[in-house]
């Protein structure tokens, strides 16, 4: 899975792309800048959810959710924030809220793992 490293392209996607918020995940999604370019996914969770421990915990968690939904998903660039009820959701729910997102964004993702 390719991520989203540099901060330019992290704030490119954060203003052009579109927004979607789930109570356990918030989305961002943008298409890619030119069709060569690889699909990129980025996590991040904000200072005020916690101490690093609990960050890194809730970003685990978005991670795992990205896998089991085969993310990145061709075309787009994607980023998930944490969300304070991110760290003790389940796996299968922080699946299911992704995959609602991902539905609503009109995404054809491709299908989850069981």
């Amino acid at each position: 899975m390719q991520t989203i490293k540099s901060h330019q392209d992290f704030e490119r996607v954060f203003t052009q792309g579109k927004r979607l918020n789930h109570p356990l995940i918030r989305m961002v999604i943008c298409d890619c800048v030119s069709e060569g370019d690889p699909a990129r996914v980025a996590f991040a969770a904000a200072k005020r959810l916690g101490n690093a421990v609990v960050r890194n915990r809730s970003k685990r968690v978005l991670r795992e959710a990205a896998r089991s939904c085969q993310l990145p998903i061709e075309g787009r660039e994607i980023i998930l924030f944490a969300t304070p009820r991110t760290r003790s959701a389940s796996p299968e729910e922080m699946r299911e809220a992704l995959q609602t997102l991902l539905r609503r964004a009109r995404v054809a993702a491709p299908s989850a793992r069981s």
